[in-house]
C-alpha cells in the first residue's frame, strides 16, 4: 500500500503533529547517557553526510522537528558518504536498544544484514529519502520518500513540451550529470532520462557521476566542453549543487547559459529546488528545477506518533512535489493521463521556503 503526503500539507500539520507526541533532540553519542532516565524516547538517525544544500535542510528538518523539547532524544551519525560509516552506526544504535531507529540510505543495497538485525531485536526502522533494496521488506516497518522516476519523467516532459514550444528541430545534444551510483534519486532520474531521450530521438553525449556535488559537476562540465564544445545545448544535472557546478564552468568557458538554445546557450535541467536552486530558475539559468522535498521531521513525528499509538502505517508513504520554472509558455505536464502544473517562480515563493 502506499500513501501520498504534500509537503504543504506537513508543513501547516507540524504545530499539531509534534503536540503531545514524542519527539527527538539532537545530542552527539557522548551527550545521550542520561536519556533513558529522563524518560525520553530514544531515536538514532544514519544521515548520509551534508553534501549538498537539500541534504542539509533534511538534517536541519529533523533535527528541528525531533527536539528534546517533545520528550526524544535524536542520537545523530553524519555516514560522510560512506555506507561502511551508516552500517556501523546501525549497529551502535542497535547495541544501544534505540526505540526506533530511521536511515537514509546512500545506496539501494547492501543491508540486509543490519537490517535483520534491528527487526530481530524488534527495533522499528523508518527508511526515508532514498530507499533500499532488500530480499524481505518486511525487515523495515515504512519507507517515506519521493518518486525519483516521477521527478525525472516530469523534468523529459518539460523539455520535450519546451522543444516543442520554440519549434527546435536540431539535435537534442544532452550532458547527463548523474547522482550517486546506486541511489534511488540516481536511479529513478537516469531511467526517466534514458527512456526520454530513446522515445524523442535525443543524443545523450555524457553520462558521468556527479555524486550530488557542486565540485564534481563542474569537473565533469569541464571535461564535456572540451570534448563536445558548441555540440552541448542541454545539462541534465540530477541536483541544484551539481547544477551550479556545471554553471560555473559554462560560464568560465565563455558560452551563456539560458533557455535560448536557438542562439547557442545552453540550458540547464535540475532537481531538488533548494532556495539557491530556485534562485538560478528565477533568473533563467536554470530553466526547470522539479523539487525534491527534504523535509521529512513532520513525517517522522507522524510515522513515530502512529507507530506509539499502535495505529495502521503505510508501508511506503510518497511525498507529494512541485516543479519550477521561469518561463511562461509551458505551464503543465502531462504523464499517464494525469496533468502535474509548472509553477512560476517569484522571489515571494523562495522567501517563503523553508530550504
Amino acid at each position: 500500500m502506499t500513501h501520498r503526503i504534500g509537503s504543504i500539507i506537513f508543513k501547516a500539520l507540524v504545530p499539531a503533529l509534534i503536540t503531545g507526541l514524542a519527539l527527538c533532540g539532537c545530542k552527539t553519542k557522548e551527550e545521550d547517557g542520561t536519556a533513558a532516565s529522563e524518560g525520553l524516547v530514544t531515536v538514532g538517525f544514519s544521515q548520509i553526510g551534508a553534501e549538498s544544500d537539500w541534504r542539509i535542510a533534511s538534517s536541519d528538518s529533523m533535527q528541528t522537528s525531533l527536539s528534546t523539547t517533545y520528550g526524544y532524544n535524536l542520537i545523530y551519525d553524519d555516514g560522510q558518504q560512506k555506507q561502511e560509516n551508516q552500517l556501523l552506526a546501525m549497529r551502535e544504535f542497535i547495541d544501544q536498544s534505540v526505540d526506533y531507529i530511521i536511515l537514509d540510505p546512500i545506496t539501494e543495497t547492501g543491508w540486509d544484514a543490519t537490517l535483520r538485525e534491528a527487526y530481530d531485536e524488534g527495533i522499528p526502522v523508518i527508511i526515508i529519502d532514498r530507499r533500499v533494496d532488500t530480499l524481505d521488506d518486511s525487515v523495515y516497518t515504512v519507507w517515506a520518500g519521493s518518486d525519483f522516476l516521477l521527478e525525472g519523467r516530469r523534468a523529459c516532459r518539460w523539455l520535450k513540451e519546451y522543444l516543442e514550444h520554440i519549434s527546435f528541430d536540431d539535435d537534442v545534444n544532452i550532458i547527463h550529470i548523474s547522482g550517486t551510483t546506486g541511489s534511488s534519486a540516481q536511479i529513478g532520474r537516469t531511467k526517466a532520462l534514458k527512456s526520454a531521450a530513446k522515445k524523442f530521438g535525443w543524443n545523450i553525449l555524457m553520462s558521468e557521476d556527479g555524486d550530488f556535488v557542486q565540485a564534481k559537476g563542474r569537473e565533469i562540465m569541464e571535461k564535456a566542453l572540451e570534448e563536445y564544445g558548441d555540440k552541448i545545448n542541454v545539462v541534465y544535472c540530477e541536483n541544484d549543487s551539481e547544477a551550479i557546478g556545471a554553471i560555473e564552468a559554462i560560464e568560465q568557458s565563455g558560452r551563456r547559459v539560458g533557455s535560448d538554445i536557438k542562439s547557442g546557450e545552453i540550458m540547464i535541467l535540475s532537481f531538488d529546488a533548494t532556495r539557491q536552486g530556485l534562485l538560478l530558475t528565477l533568473n533563467g539559468k536554470i530553466s526547470v528545477n522539479t523539487e525534491c522535498n527534504p523535509e521529512y521531521g513532520p513525517v517522522c513525528v507522524d510515522i513515530i506518533g502512529k507507530l506509539k499509538n499502535a495505529s495502521r502505517v503505510e508501508h511506503e508513504i510518497y511525498m507529494e512535489e512541485s516543479q519550477f520554472s521561469a518561463i511562461e509558455d509551458i505551464t503543465e505536464v502531462e504523464i499517464d493521463g494525469e496533468i502535474y502544473p509548472v509553477t512560476m517562480v517569484d522571489r515571494e515563493l523562495i522567501d517563503s521556503r523553508n530550504y
